[in-house]
């Protein structure tokens, strides 16, 4: 017990002093292979029994890579709960940089209703890689997992997620039992500057991984066309081993387009955009395009690549009329299928209601003041485009023909040809927009003010707002902020607001409130009521119409300023001295 704590000291300490994240790569519907050979003999404190096996499955969104459940560990043994794992984390999870963590608590995993199939192959275990790819995408099974990973089926087989499987040997090392895939094995030994290669090598190092890899690349993961019977690095398995990969390509077939609806503003150049997927890839030899018909003008977008299982966001910027109106917009794609078919915008004019003249005599003695309304914010966007290069692979078409010479005598010749057999490797150019906006509230300069943060009711504020809009994308993705609207708490954030002019444009727009009809000096301010009560004044700004093709960016802002006693009190009332 003492040297089983000891290590496991050991162990903890390596791993807080040497934190390691790997970096890999990966594809496919039943996109499985294996390899491997026979086993050492082992030691007493370091060995491997052959079949103490199992698979870690974790379920991964394959649009943007993400795991959305903890992964599970499958198998048709009955590890001891003490045993020492490193938690459920995947192989992609250390490849965006997660750390290998050792873990002493409680090793869970599942028993498969129907059996796994043997996968770590050794002199007296024979794996089947057909019965392995037949396992994990039979029906019964890919329902089990879904239920253990608390996933509906129905949304795992949607065609939009993958089954990511890792083989998971259970050992003894240095007296130790352990649990651990192929990556961890990997990470473990570099920590250990090769101590667990030169116990285990024959499993670790080459059964282990080998047992299953990728026969073509997919989620970032290269294909394997290294060896498949002797020894690999630890490189080599961190980037490319102990791993396959299930799709759902053909199940559910193609959803029924959806009708959308957007708002926005008149005057304004804004973006519409939809997604376009496929379940076969879309090439430069036969490139999609996409059609907006927009108000009686049509827009078309061509050249459009996407590799198979894949999507991509497809738009089109164009500038709102100046007539508020409902617009149908109708989408059409000449492969692939459109996430919405039809969209309906409402157009509206949010230049009306202006805030009334504000009297004198004004009177609200049955006010409350109302709670700060909060708008959602979005300030950051992230989008992507593919593009597609031609991989040239020549492969030489033998025709062999006989030429005679003489009786009995000729000779062959080789009249075959060079052919091309090259595929078309995808890249997606990501993009990104981040929106951000500061604000000033400050009495009007004409008001005899002594503070910068404390006026008197019906005195005016002047509100100014700063954005500023970042973005690595063409100028054709994004626009800028276009609209500032503020609303005050006097008429509870409703019924009346205030727009503001552009006072200096571009990505860094700053705004500022339109002149004012009911002030003297036409002064961009809005006047306070004189009857508001002493306290905090809130007036909020809404940020509109930075677009991008994932929609619209925007930020509510909002200042206080302190509101003590009333104009009135600056009016001294006294007789005409007589002439």
């Amino acid at each position: 017990m003492k040297k089983i704590k000891s290590v496991l000291l050991i162990i903890a300490v390596l791993l807080c002093v040497f934190p390691y994240s790997g970096y890999a790569d990966g594809t496919g519907d039943g996109n499985i292979d294996h390899g491997g050979g026979g086993m050492g003999s082992g030691s007493d404190q370091s060995f491997w029994n052959t079949h103490d096996e199992g698979v870690r499955v974790t379920i991964i969104r394959d649009s943007d890579q993400t795991t959305v459940a903890p992964p599970v560990d499958l198998t048709n043994r009955t590890p001891p709960n003490a045993i020492l794992h490193f938690g459920k984390v995947s192989k992609l999870q250390y490849t965006h940089g997660a750390y290998l963590t050792p873990n002493t608590g409680v090793y869970t995993y599942v028993h498969p209703q129907k059996e796994l199939p043997f996968i770590i192959k050794s002199k007296s275990g024979q794996t089947s890689i057909e019965e392995t790819k037949s396992y994990f995408t039979d029906e019964l099974v890919v329902q089990y997992i879904a239920e253990a990973s608390h996933v509906d089926y129905d949304t795992l087989t949607n065609g939009n997620y993958k089954l990511l499987i890792e083989p998971i040997a259970y050992i003894t090392f240095q007296g130790v039992q352990m649990a651990m895939t192929a990556h961890e094995a990997a990470l473990y030994d570099q920590i250990l500057s090769g101590g667990l290669r030169s116990k285990m090598v024959s499993l670790t190092h080459q059964n282990l991984p080998l047992s299953l890899f990728l026969e073509t690349p997919d989620l970032g993961f290269p294909a394997w066309d290294g060896p498949t019977d002797s020894r690999v690095s630890n490189d080599q398995i961190i980037s490319s081993l102990g791993l396959g990969i299930v799709r759902f390509k053909d199940a559910p077939t193609i959803p029924p387009p959806t009708e959308n609806s957007l708002q926005y503003r008149t005057d304004t150049d804004v973006i519409t955009s939809v997604h376009l997927s496929t379940s076969t890839q879309i090439t430069p030899k036969a490139p999609a395009s996409v059609t907006f018909y927009i108000m009686g003008s049509c827009y078309t977008v061509t050249n459009i690549v996407i590799p198979d299982g894949d999507s991509q966001v497809v738009w089109v910027k164009w500038r709102t009329p100046s007539k508020a109106q409902t617009a149908t917009i109708h989408i059409t794609s000449s492969n692939g299928w459109l996430s919405e078919s039809t969209i309906t915008a409402s157009i509206v004019d949010i230049n009306q209601n202006p805030p009334p003249d504000p009297k004198a005599t004004d009177l609200n003695t049955s006010y409350v003041l109302p709670s700060v309304p909060s708008y959602s914010n979005r300030t950051s966007a992230s989008w992507g485009v593919w593009s597609a290069s031609w991989h040239e692979y020549w492969v030489w078409i033998s025709n062999w023909q006989w030429y005679t010479t003489g009786k009995d005598t000729g000779y062959w010749q080789d009249n075959g040809h060079w052919r091309d057999d090259g595929w078309w490797d995808y890249t997606r150019t990501s993009y990104m927009a981040t929106f951000s906006a500061t604000q000033s509230l400050l009495p009007d300069p004409k008001s005899p003010y002594l503070l910068s943060n404390q006026m008197k009711s019906g005195y005016g504020i002047e509100i100014n707002t700063t954005t500023a809009l970042s973005s690595n994308a063409p100028s054709s993705h994004i626009t800028r902020a276009q609209h500032a609207v503020s609303y005050f708490p006097e008429f509870a954030y409703q019924n009346y607001w205030r727009l503001h002019d552009i006072k200096s444009s571009g990505y860094s727009t700053s705004f500022w409130l339109k002149p004012n009809e009911y002030s003297t000096y036409q002064s961009r301010v809005h006047f306070t009521p004189i009857w508001f009560p002493n306290g905090s004044y809130t007036p909020i700004t809404r940020i509109l119409d930075a677009w991008t093709p994932e929609g619209m960016l925007t930020i509510q802002l909002q200042k206080s300023i302190t509101i003590s006693g009333n104009l009135f009190s600056d009016w001294h009332v006294a007789p005409e001295n007589p002439k």
